[in-house]
């Protein structure tokens, strides 16, 4: 029997990528997204080109009883959940200043409620299979901090804890938590930004270039993998070096 993958965020960009390489890795994939677009549907017929299924649950992981419909509908779809990769955030840089109060609990309400919410769900299946693999996606900025995202930061940054607590706690049931912590990925959100800013932050990271979603993907597909085996609890920097 394949195994299951339930990606949140899955729309575009790196969501949409691990999506695709859990796919072409022989797994059924449910993709989640706040609202079904044309994207979505284009990535769900990438995805169903490998022999796969996959099913398309739309829901706002930020609102606990969308969480819920997103799991019940992924588990009635496929029985059971193998892997969860919360993989949902937005952003909504400001300098703290300027920052009004929605702007911040918006950021966390998405990016760590909605890893809550959706752990929370799924946790209860892999606790009773007593097995699974939670994959949460964190970033860089979660670790160093970085002027202008207080609320991005602070909201990857209590992933990263929820991350290695949880790890404790769900060990015992063969459930492996761990975290990825993507620095500089070349994505719709880095596409927008102007040419010079780009190259100051390239020039920051030793590899001197932008890592791209696939780069991201493969250390996922990897922690989703029995190959990870005897990994729980850890932080994995895709960043080409930038926080040496």
């Amino acid at each position: 029997m394949s195994k299951v993958a339930l990606i949140t965020g899955a729309s575009r960009g790196i969501g949409k990528q691990i999506a695709i390489t859990l796919a072409k890795n022989g797994f059924d994939i449910a993709l989640n997204c706040r609202k079904e677009t044309d994207s979505v549907i284009e990535t769900k017929r990438e995805i169903e080109e490998y022999k796969v299924k996959c099913l398309i649950v739309e829901g706002d992981v930020s609102k606990y009883e969308d969480s819920e419909s997103i799991t019940k509908k992924t588990v009635d779809e496929f029985g059971k959940i193998d892997v969860l990769v919360n993989n949902a955030g937005i952003t909504n840089d400001m300098l703290l200043i300027r920052m009004k109060q929605e702007d911040f609990i918006n950021v966390i309400n998405t990016n760590l409620v909605g890893t809550f919410n959706m752990t929370k769900n799924v946790a209860s299946y892999m606790m009773k299979a007593k097995s699974g693999r939670i994959i949460n996606v964190s970033s860089v900025v979660g670790i160093s901090g970085n002027a202008g995202q207080s609320n991005y930061s602070a909201s990857k940054a209590g992933i990263i804890g929820f991350t290695k607590s949880l790890a404790k706690e769900l060990a015992g049931r063969n459930i492996l938590v761990n975290a990825v912590a993507p620095g500089f990925i070349q994505t719709d959100m880095t596409n927008i930004l102007k040419d010079e800013v780009k190259e100051k932050i390239v020039q920051q990271i030793p590899l001197k270039r932008e890592g791209t979603a696939e780069e991201v993907a493969n250390v996922v597909k990897f922690l989703a993998s029995d190959d990870s085996s005897y990994i729980t609890g850890q932080v994995i920097q895709i960043d080409g070096g930038m926080l040496m």
